[in-house]
């Protein structure tokens, strides 16, 4: 479950007190338009698919951009000094590299693909899609393990449009030409 550790409503915390926060096993946290959000690490099968998918993108990223990047979590990818998220897997293509710091990504990464947990879906389905729509992540991805889908978004002008949707077999990418994932390997 998502713990909002928020206990002024008026106070907007930032990068600066994201830094400061003490670490604890077992608890992830990430600021969300100023707003503290605690949660419990991911399980077990969300790692596995995370693996999974990252390695295909890696694969699939290695032939197309060899000097871009995919990235899993935890890593820091701060939006605006207000909001800093972790997304499970980040793409970062060679041409935006320049946000890539020492101990964060600092910007919109081409691509954040989020994998959806109980305590995460309602967060990643509407507060973390609004907050990528206007940070301008051109690719937003939803991976859900629990129905065994998997969603692609676009960026198109101020909205998400589904490009592609995936149950089972193989899906094509329509925008990463030569992108296929197999979704039953996937889960």
């Amino acid at each position: 479950m998502v713990e909002k550790t928020n206990t002024k409503p008026d106070r907007k915390y930032t990068y600066q007190d994201y830094l400061k926060l003490p670490d604890e096993p077992g608890f992830r946290y990430e600021i969300l338009e100023g707003e503290l959000i605690k949660d419990p690490s991911p399980g077990v099968q969300h790692q596995r698919i995370s693996r999974r998918l990252q390695r295909i993108l890696e694969d699939y990223f290695w032939e197309t951009d060899p000097k871009g990047e995919v990235f899993d979590a935890p890593l820091d990818v701060t939006l605006q000094e207000s909001t800093v998220v972790q997304p499970d897997l980040i793409y970062v293509a060679d041409m935006q590299k320049d946000i890539i710091k020492t101990t964060r990504i600092d910007g919109p990464p081409y691509l954040a693909v989020e994998i959806l947990s109980p305590s995460t879906r309602r967060k990643d389905r509407i507060t973390k899609m609004n907050i990528y729509k206007k940070a301008g992540v051109l690719h937003y991805w939803l991976v859900d393990p629990q129905d065994q889908v998997l969603q692609c978004f676009f960026l198109q002008g101020d909205n998400y449009v589904l490009l592609i949707q995936g149950k089972e077999d193989i899906i094509s990418h329509p925008v990463f030409t030569g992108l296929e994932i197999n979704l039953d390997k996937l889960w």
